[in-house]
């Protein structure tokens, strides 16, 4: 999956938790999540980028590059 870095982090400021807090809920590497939300990981398994969806409240498709079909 190609996580959306920019739409994770925006989202993440939005209800107003830290990278700690997501950190945290999903049990991933802090160094990991900034990565990914500064577009460094431009490729993940499924299983990190669910888990963020899962701890933001969101689907997938909110914070990933991927084309619904």
């Amino acid at each position: 999956m190609r996580p959306n870095g920019r739409a994770i982090r925006a989202i993440r400021q939005a209800q107003k938790l830290s990278l700690r807090a997501l950190q945290q809920t999903t049990g991933l590497n802090r160094g990991y999540l900034s990565r990914m939300e500064r577009g460094h990981i431009r490729e993940s398994a499924t299983e990190p980028v669910l888990k963020v969806a899962a701890a933001l409240s969101v689907t997938p498709d909110a914070i990933t590059h991927e084309e619904k079909t």
